[in-house]
């Protein structure tokens, strides 16, 4: 099966030579993905609009992929203050809440100063 690559539509991937994900059989690799609007390249200042715009392409790019947000099994969430935890913790479970994927949440710089957020997701494909 040939791995079929999925874009965002984000300038970012062809000039960093990235997909926003790759689908490989039954799994559905999502690149890290920080919190702009695509269609409008804006990037909220706020760290909770981020992380909703996050997990929005995150499930639009899980769709096209044919995943649902279910078959997420490991999420990785990078914060540039860990005091943006307590923020997004709320929007996290309601996202994630019932789906509970393996997590980590570490701090570090992210490349552009605007981005306060980033989230990789790893999803399965449930065997019925």
């Amino acid at each position: 099966m040939a791995r079929l690559k999925i874009s965002s539509g984000s300038s970012f991937e062809k000039v960093a030579g990235y997909s926003r994900a790759i689908v490989d059989g039954d799994t559905c690799y999502v690149a890290g993905t920080t919190g702009y609007d695509y269609e409008t390249m804006i990037m909220p200042e706020d760290v909770q609009d981020q992380t909703r715009n996050t997990m929005a392409t995150i499930a639009n790019v899980l769709d096209e992929a044919g995943f649902e947000m279910a078959d997420i099994v490991r999420a990785r969430y990078i914060i540039t203050d860990a005091s943006y935890a307590d923020t997004i913790f709320p929007i996290l479970g309601e996202t994630l809440g019932e789906i509970r994927p393996a997590a980590t949440m570490f701090v570090a710089d992210l490349i552009r100063p605007e981005m306060k957020i980033e989230i990789e997701v790893t999803a399965v494909k449930r065997r019925n």
